[in-house]
């Protein structure tokens, strides 16, 4: 299930696949009209707000949107990692293959240690996005 099915089962299951307390603090990169409303929105119900890239605060999770037109990744992911919490979270929301704007596997696989983080995992995000689950690497 995702975070479009509408119900309130629905939006417990994507808070809790991308791992979101309510005590989180979460910053929100990539904002545009394409992104998934309903699990921003589910997002936003259970933290109550979403910083934008411009906070000083320390974040616990990234929800970082991103098409392939965006431009440098690596450049992203480093803005994006920078205040994390040491075991804070990176979730690269990136179009579905076959959307506009979707980037190939290959592309996040090299960016993302070029950017001092490891992907672990990818899940649906609704009807036209795909999350990939990136972290510091352990032992840094």
């Amino acid at each position: 299930m995702n975070a479009t099915a509408g119900s309130a089962d629905g939006v417990r299951t994507i808070i809790d696949r991308l791992g979101i307390k309510t005590d989180d603090v979460v910053m929100e990169i990539g904002f545009d009209s394409d992104i998934d409303a309903a699990l921003r929105e589910a997002v936003v119900s259970c933290v109550g707000e979403l910083h934008d890239e411009d906070t000083v605060d320390v974040v616990d999770t990234v929800l970082l949107w991103w098409r392939e037109e965006d431009g440098d990744l690596v450049d992203v992911l480093m803005d994006a990692r920078t205040p994390l919490t040491d075991e804070g979270v990176v979730w690269l929301l990136t179009p579905k293959p076959g959307r506009v704007g979707h980037i190939e596997s290959a592309e996040i696989a090299e960016a993302a240690p070029t950017a001092g983080l490891q992907g672990t995992s990818s899940i649906n995000a609704g009807t036209d996005w795909v999350a990939t689950r990136l972290v510091s690497p352990r032992g840094r």
